[in-house]
C-alpha cells in the first residue's frame, strides 16, 4: 500500500488551498457522513487555465462524476482523474453556497462570537483562498462538489439526495498535471438541513503509480484518451 505522505482534517465551515504536483494523489474521506467538499482547480503556471465543468460533463457524456471520470481544464487537458470512489455520484452543476443564500437559510454566526463554529459561505471561502494567488471574483468558475448527490426529479427539478451520505465514503483524485487546488467544506447550496452542517473531511496525500496505457481513467472514454494526449504534448513543451 502506498504510504501517506501528508494528512490533515479540514473541519466543517473551513477552506484551504494547496499546489499539488503531477503524479500525486489526494484521497478525501467523509468522516461522519453528510460532508460537502467543494473543489476548484487552476494551472499554477497559467492561472487563466482552470477547471471547466461544462466540458468535463459534455466531453464524458454524463451528469454525475465518479470513478473513471476525468476533470478537464478549459484547455482540453486533464487536471485530475477520479481513480477511486465508493460514493458513486458527485455533483458538478450546482455551484457553491452564496453569501445571500447563507443568510436566507441559516443563522449566521461570526468568528468573533463563535470562533471555529462560525458559519461561512462557499462564495466567501473560495474568494478568501483565491485572493492568496492574486485571483478574485471574476476568476470564480463552476466548482465540483464531492460527497454531494444531486439528481433530477420527474419535473426536471434538481433535488439534493441527503440519503446518499455515508460515513467513511472515499474518493481519490490522481493529478495529471501540476494543479492549484482550492477547497472548502461549506454546505452544498441545495442541502435542505435546517441547521448549518459542520462536517469534516480528511485529506491524505499519496504518490501515484505511473499511468499505464491501459489505465482505467485514460481508457474510460475516447475523449479521456485525447485529453491525456493533450497533457503529454503540454509536458513536452509543445
Amino acid at each position: 500500500m502506498t504510504d501517506v505522505l501528508y494528512h490533515t482534517t479540514l473541519p466543517g465551515s473551513a477552506h484551504w488551498s494547496l499546489r499539488v504536483r503531477r503524479g500525486m494523489q489526494l484521497r478525501f474521506t467523509d468522516l461522519e457522513g453528510g460532508a460537502n467538499l467543494a473543489v476548484l482547480m487552476y494551472n499554477p503556471e497559467d492561472l487563466l487555465e482552470r477547471y471547466n465543468a461544462p466540458d468535463t460533463l459534455k466531453g464524458q457524456h454524463t451528469f454525475k462524476l465518479t470513478r473513471g471520470n476525468c476533470l478537464y481544464s478549459d484547455m482540453g487537458r486533464v487536471f485530475a482523474s477520479m481513480v477511486e470512489d465508493d460514493f458513486g455520484w458527485h455533483d458538478s452543476v450546482c455551484g457553491t453556497l452564496t453569501e445571500k443564500t447563507l443568510r436566507q437559510k441559516y443563522a449566521v454566526r461570526s468568528y468573533q462570537d463563535c470562533h471555529n463554529q462560525w458559519t461561512l459561505s462557499g462564495e466567501h471561502s473560495f474568494l478568501t483562498e483565491l485572493a492568496k494567488y492574486g485571483l478574485g471574483e471574476r476568476d470564480l468558475a463552476a466548482n465540483l462538489n464531492l460527497f454531494s448527490k444531486v439528481a433530477a426529479d420527474d419535473d426536471g427539478n434538481l433535488v439534493f439526495d441527503a440519503g446518499a451520505a455515508k460515513a467513511g465514503a472515499r474518493v481519490t483524485l490522481r493529478f495529471e498535471m501540476d494543479t492549484l487546488v482550492i477547497l472548502h467544506t461549506c454546505p452544498h447550496p441545495l442541502n435542505p438541513a435546517a441547521d448549518y452542517p459542520m462536517k469534516p473531511v480528511q485529506i491524505e496525500m499519496l504518490k501515484a503509480e505511473p499511468v499505464r496505457d491501459d489505465d482505467y481513467c485514460k481508457t474510460f472514454l475516447p475523449e479521456n484518451g485525447r485529453a491525456f494526449e493533450n497533457n503529454r504534448l503540454y509536458h513536452l513543451g509543445i
